[in-house]
């Protein structure tokens, strides 16, 4: 099966709802459908992603506006790099976060969510449909809390639960909600039907 011109989708959620695995759910589906697909991650592995990274293991280690500034540098790179190469190939790519997820996080520390938008969207191609994965933030943080590597500088309840709001604030033909809580497969054949019913459409 070949596309007619490159998918963008992007999984979002916060910490602990179940979108990197249903991100590697989707491209594992669409490549037995015969589909180029690539996954990509964001904050990435590069240079920009990994400043992130090692931030995030101290809380208040950056103001909010660092933190910005910080995400739009790994995007820029995420983007020029992988992103638009991919769907200029005329592929499918997988996003496990994007730009909506800088809107909701720094977003909840006080900085204009429509600045954050206008800034991303002036270089970052818009997806053609954003699953936004919805969970309690305990219940999330309670998936989590066996990882090596902790990022108190996010993953702090109260303050995910501001996340959250602005996550399901999201609204337009693009964003689709889902219950975070469900099972994994049921979530998952959810998000693989609606976009094989959207490649479907665009043969």
């Amino acid at each position: 099966m070949k596309l007619k011109k490159g998918l963008l989708i992007v999984l979002e959620g916060i910490d602990g709802s179940g979108k990197t695995t249903q991100a590697r759910l989707l491209a594992g589906a669409l490549r037995r459908a015969g589909l180029e697909a690539l996954s990509f991650r964001e904050p990435t592995g590069g240079r920009w992603g990994r400043e992130i990274r090692k931030k995030a293991r101290r809380p208040d280690s950056l103001t909010p506006e660092e933190e910005l500034i910080l995400f739009l540098k790994d995007r820029e790179e995420d983007v020029a790099r992988n992103i638009l190469p991919s769907l200029r190939r005329k592929k499918a790519v997988i996003l496990d976060r994007y730009y909506f997820s800088t809107i909701a996080y720094q977003g909840a520390k006080g900085l204009s969510r429509e600045r954050i938008r206008r800034m991303n969207e002036r270089f970052a191609p818009r997806p053609d449909l954003v699953f936004i994965l919805d969970v309690d933030p305990a219940r999330g943080l309670g998936r989590i809390k066996g990882r090596p590597k902790k990022e108190p500088l996010f993953e702090r309840e109260n303050y995910l639960a501001r996340v959250r709001r602005i996550f399901r604030s999201f609204r337009g033909r693009r964003f689709i909600h889902l219950d975070g809580s469900k099972d994994k497969k049921e979530i998952a054949e959810l998000i693989q039907r609606r976009v094989m019913r959207l490649i479907h459409r665009r043969r």
